[in-house]
């Protein structure tokens, strides 16, 4: 209920110094953001991960010292809700004419809900549904850019356009050959149009800021001619003699859907507007989820927030009950998901089998580092979340006798609220796009038989990609730990990624070594291992048994992959690791390249 009035001193500072506190949070943020460009410029690559690294952790801890700010000027967790609700109302007014007030929004949630009982996770005190609208946001500060900018070519113009886009950039930088690279674009885009007759909204427009991710840095747009709306991406890397080239012309939905993964590290990209951005990218990918465009952005709080808002819509329009995920259970963890929604749940088990050692804090971090990490689009992202209530009559009873036996501690029925609704909360969790387990697709393709020239042909399919996920995860300084198929999964668009964390280890803290000849012919025939292991002691060779029983499996692995095998490949790699090398993975088949087309 609106208050009648709002005549609380205490309320209008407390909601004013929240709002410093976000104001803070995104000038840090984006100041963080718009260095990546001068990173890319010096190609200063150890700096730019680092970068991408910390910037994950500027929310958690704008959000402490603005609780820590709040609790010593105001005693805030000793404010009668009349305050608090007041306090709202002025955060609201304060959000007029803001340039980011859903980011505002998410901030003033976040610092509320560490101060406030969970009985007050209300629209009356925090935004369970967002106040302010950011439709038609745009900066009218005079030195302000646009988010995008239009260009109106006509066909005799058209590589001229595109050389003034890429240099109105501004890197600070030389092209190697801008000239012949747009003309590489410009055959791309020409097959795109053909003799499609140019139109009167004929026009390129593309985001003002440029995307940055590991090596690389992204021209993100549109080209709209009548009725049609194709979108575009241009990769721009340094060549091996340090000069830029432009890598690529990615074109169409599929081609962005790939790049924005959400198995790929955030861009940073500098943003007055971020709901603009988000706007003109989701009309680029419109099935892409604005959730998943804020994580790809590296606004991921804002992420969890709109994530959590679409799930609690779902549930409301569903009737399917959660269950236990299908698939070969995990030691580790336990993994749920609910039917129609196309995301699992996964919580860390009570306690493991005595092949598992660790604990649950050293599997959060396992987690937490992937999230940190260059994904290299080989790593789920996952979402994070405590105290997380679920209807209990969607909860099948199977579902919570296994939670009940594995996870006891993470598990609370009730009706805690006070409302009338019991509930099952879990007290932490990760969530994460579901996929098809690699190990039930491959099961598939060889219950098809051998015969089957489909079936041979997903085979093959399969273990390539597994072997290529493997090799891009080890150019980004990650060992998987357990490579068994059950621990992958395939997307929509054909990719093996990989999702079970909790062996993971940074491939240079591993020792690669060969297996050691056997001593005596006892030593041979004995099945026993006869030569010490050390703790982060890795035989490649050894990996085959587990992975290549079936011999169609074996035989295309064999052919494509073989190295994996090899402790030498992998010692390779971390050697040129330890020497501060940063491999380049690109997010587009090698087939795309311009470097693979003739001047």
């Amino acid at each position: 209920m609106f208050p009648q009035r709002l005549d609380s001193p205490q309320a209008y500072a407390i909601a004013k110094a929240m709002m410093d506190g976000f104001n803070r949070h995104y000038r840090l943020f984006r100041t963080e953001s718009a260095r990546a460009k001068h990173r890319f410029e010096t190609a200063d690559w150890l700096g730019q991960q680092r970068a991408q690294r910390e910037r994950i952790e500027f929310y958690d801890l704008r959000v402490k010292e603005c609780v820590r700010r709040l609790e010593k000027e105001f005693g805030a967790g000793a404010q009668p809700m009349a305050v608090w609700h007041q306090a709202k109302l002025h955060y609201i007014g304060l959000l007029v004419n803001h340039h980011q007030p859903e980011l505002a929004e998410t901030f003033f949630n976040s610092v509320t809900c560490k101060i406030l009982h969970r009985t007050h996770f209300q629209n009356d005190f925090i935004f369970v549904r967002p106040a302010v609208s950011t439709e038609y946001i745009e900066s009218d500060e005079p030195t302000a850019k646009p988010t995008y900018r239009a260009y109106y070519p006509s066909r005799d113009t058209l590589h001229q356009t595109l050389i003034n886009i890429v240099e109105n950039f501004g890197l600070q930088r030389a092209f190697a050959h801008l000239e012949r690279d747009t003309r590489h674009v410009l055959a791309a885009m020409q097959t795109r149009l053909a003799q499609v007759k140019l139109r009167a909204n004929f026009q390129i427009q593309v985001l003002t800021s440029l995307f940055f991710r590991n090596k690389g840095a992204y021209v993100v747009g549109r080209i709209i001619n009548g009725f049609t709306e194709v979108p575009f991406a241009l990769p721009i890397l340094h060549d091996d003699q340090g000069q830029l080239t432009i890598d690529a012309a990615l074109f169409g939905e599929e081609d962005l859907q790939i790049l924005f993964s959400f198995a790929r590290a955030y861009f940073m990209v500098d943003m007055e507007v971020p709901s603009a951005y988000v706007q003109f990218l989701r009309s680029l990918m419109p099935r892409k989820p604005r959730a998943e465009i804020y994580n790809a952005l590296g606004l991921a709080k804002q992420g969890k927030t709109l994530f959590y808002r679409d799930f609690l819509q779902h549930l409301w329009h569903s009737t399917d009950q959660f269950r236990i995920a299908p698939g070969i259970k995990g030691m580790v963890m336990l993994v749920f998901d609910l039917p129609s929604f196309p995301y699992v749940f996964k919580l860390i088990k009570d306690y493991y089998p005595p092949q598992k050692d660790t604990t649950r804090e050293q599997v959060k971090g396992k987690y937490l580092l992937v999230k940190q990490h260059d994904r290299v689009g080989r790593m789920a992202d996952t979402l994070e979340y405590s105290e997380v209530a679920f209807p209990r009559d969607r909860f099948s009873d199977e579902l919570i006798a296994e939670i009940e036996k594995f996870a006891p501690s993470q598990l609370e029925i009730s009706d805690r609220d006070g409302d009338g609704q019991t509930e099952v909360i879990i007290k932490h969790l990760y969530i994460e796009r579901r996929m098809i387990p690699l190990n039930i697709y491959l099961q598939e393709a060889l219950d098809a038989g051998p015969d089957d020239p489909h079936a041979r042909q997903q085979i093959e399919r399969c273990v390539v990609e597994y072997g290529n996920a493997i090799k891009d995860m080890v150019a980004a300084n990650i060992f998987p730990g357990d490579m068994l198929w059950k621990n992958f999964g395939i997307t929509r668009h054909g990719k093996v990624v990989f999702y079970d964390y909790d062996e993971i280890e940074y491939l240079t803290d591993c020792n690669f070594r060969r297996v050691p000849p056997p001593r005596s012919e006892e030593d041979e025939m004995s099945g026993e291992v006869w030569y010490t292991v050390g703790p982060r002691d890795v035989f490649p060779e050894t990996f085959g048994p587990f992975l290549l029983a079936q011999p169609v499996v074996r035989d295309a692995f064999m052919q494509h992959h073989a190295d994996l095998l090899d402790a030498a490949f992998w010692q390779a790699h971390k050697t040129r690791i330890q020497a501060g090398h940063v491999i380049d993975v690109f997010p587009y088949d090698q087939e795309r390249r311009f470097v693979h087309t003739p001047v």
